[in-house]
């Protein structure tokens, strides 16, 4: 459901947002795996709410294409968020590809890969340049609360620009779509851009809708464009003890639009 009026949740700067998520997972607590699940779902549920229920279209377009969902994932937490929100947007009924550049070797990222595989989802290397299917929304899940303000390295810099030149790309089909060009959506902060200050290196990549986890993060004063939060597993203390005000989640909703 789209907010009829900005909702105001408090900010994270990058030390408070790594601080907290450490005490979410202190003995006893939350577990990586635990919190990365809530995330991903949380994200399959914006995507899902932006492209589906938003739309009325349904999971299918005019032509009875399934929507397809390209998620590029980064090696690290943020990453993962993208391959459990795949995993999830192919429950719901949509098509996923996974672009995965450089995947991690510890076992949790290893074994979302397999649940992933087990879901028939494709998963490559790159993003394809030739040949590729339509990519109705394309999922930025590289870079999290942990990167600063410097350029992109390889191979994410590749990708970043490549995400930047698809969104702007017209959709391939041969009937009409609400859309005329895929829709670009950051999980947390978006791919490049210094978790406090924003676009710092001028990379122009400017996605469409944001999707804050736990609490958005000073650098999401800087966006433009339809924010989402998904972070209805914080515990009351540690919300106040970092100034957060959670909002209200309608119903059994992860996520809630901010703006």
């Amino acid at each position: 459901m789209a907010a009829t009026e900005e909702i105001s949740t408090g900010y994270l700067n990058a030390e408070d947002a790594a601080a907290l998520d450490a005490e979410l997972m202190s003995t006893p607590g939350f577990s990586l795996e635990q919190l990365m699940e809530l995330a991903g779902l949380s994200v399959a549920e914006a995507v899902y709410e932006v492209v589906v229920t938003d739309r009325k279209e349904g999971i299918n377009d005019e032509a009875g294409r399934k929507k397809h969902v390209l998620l590029v994932c980064g090696p690290g937490n943020n990453g993962g968020d993208g391959l459990v929100a795949a995993r999830h947007l192919v429950h719901f009924g949509l098509d996923a590809t996974i672009v995965y550049p450089k995947p991690s070797s510890k076992t949790h990222f290893i074994n979302l890969i397999q649940q992933c595989k087990d879901m028939n989802i494709p998963i490559l290397d790159e993003i394809p340049t030739q040949n590729r299917p339509r990519y109705d929304v394309i999922v930025d899940s590289i870079f999290g609360f942990s990167f600063r303000g410097t350029a992109p390295r390889e191979p994410f810099a590749t990708a970043i620009q490549q995400m930047v030149q698809l969104k702007q790309s017209p959709l391939l089909s041969s009937v009409s779509s609400s859309s005329d060009h895929p829709i670009l959506i950051s999980v947390d902060v978006p791919s490049g851009w210094d978790v406090d200050g924003g676009d710092l290196t001028g990379t122009g990549f400017h996605p469409d809708v944001l999707v804050s986890l736990t609490a958005p993060k000073l650098s999401a004063k800087k966006f433009r464009g339809r924010h989402f939060v998904g972070g209805r597993f914080l515990p009351p203390a540690i919300a106040d003890k970092y100034g957060i005000r959670m909002p209200c989640y309608p119903g059994v909703a992860q996520v809630v639009e901010l703006s």
